[in-house]
């Protein structure tokens, strides 16, 4: 429960930030080729997932969806990689994507609110 709720709390606080202030991510997305409208489906993508994640329905599957997300998201901080922070980013997303995979293996352990229990 304490790493699914680790993580959950990663993609809520990104969400968070996105939404206090999403000057930055549009700049980011922006500069990369991207519209600036990409960022309010990432910033409920973001909601959603870490709510899904904490509360436990389908955690197998959400934890799935968010590594792969991570993963995809890694690329365009890659186009930004002059930017050493950028880097760091990518490999900050390839060790989330690597829980979130022993998450999907895992499954959600005994405490979910709505779903079934794994082992």
């Amino acid at each position: 429960m304490t790493g699914r709720l680790l993580i959950a709390l990663l993609f809520l606080g990104g969400a968070a930030q996105k939404l206090s202030d999403p000057a930055p991510v549009v700049g980011m997305i922006t500069g990369i080729g991207l519209p600036a409208w990409l960022l309010w489906p990432v910033l409920a993508f973001n909601i959603v997932a870490g709510v899904c994640l904490l509360l436990g329905p389908r955690v197998r599957v959400w934890a799935l969806i968010l590594a792969a997300y991570c993963v995809f998201t890694s690329y365009f901080h890659w186009q930004l990689r002059a930017d050493p922070w950028q880097v760091t980013i990518v490999v900050k997303n390839f060790a989330i994507a690597g829980g979130l995979l022993i998450l999907a293996a895992q499954g959600p352990g005994r405490f979910i609110l709505f779903g079934r229990a794994g082992r």
